[in-house]
């Protein structure tokens, strides 16, 4: 039985990103700009590690079951890991969604802060279970330097 060749690993982490353009909120699949390196630290020597920059007051979520987050500005520019549960993310003046499921795949970036977003997204969870996130504030409010991929957000096959 043939089997798949082994994905190669990838050179930048892709994240789905939720930005502002024009004073408008939006959803952007972003490639960040610092490339994964071979961490020579012990316990994950060899492993590949990309840095996400200086953190802020990072915060632990636990998020009710069919929670609605209303409509909201991200409260600072931030990461988001979801570690459990599903948000649904979306844009009401575009008609852009996202549906992060924790795990895995579930690293967002929160972009759209008062000052460049008028109204910012709607957030959902519409899980039968609790959603359990991790709030990262990048030090100072700094956007990461990246590449936007496309608008909507990152594909599965685009992720890790």
């Amino acid at each position: 039985m043939a089997t798949s060749p082994p994905r190669s690993a990838p050179t930048r982490l892709n994240v789905t990103a939720i930005s502002a353009k024009n004073g408008t909120s939006t959803i952007e699949c972003w490639q960040l700009s610092n490339p994964f390196k071979a961490s020579a630290d012990a316990g994950v020597a060899g492993a590949s590690f990309a840095q996400l920059g200086k953190a802020g007051n990072t915060s632990y979520a636990l998020i009710p079951p069919k929670f609605d987050g209303g409509l909201h500005n991200a409260p600072t520019v931030q990461y988001v890991a979801f570690l459990s549960g599903e948000a649904v993310v979306s844009v009401p003046e575009s008609g852009q969604s996202a549906t992060i499921t924790g795990g895995r795949d579930g690293l967002i970036i929160a972009a759209d802060t008062a000052d460049v977003s008028a109204k910012g997204h709607d957030t959902k969870y519409p899980s039968e279970e609790q959603t359990v996130g991790i709030q990262i504030p990048t030090a100072n409010g700094k956007v990461p330097e990246h590449t936007v991929l496309y608008p909507g957000p990152c594909k599965r096959r685009d992720q890790i």
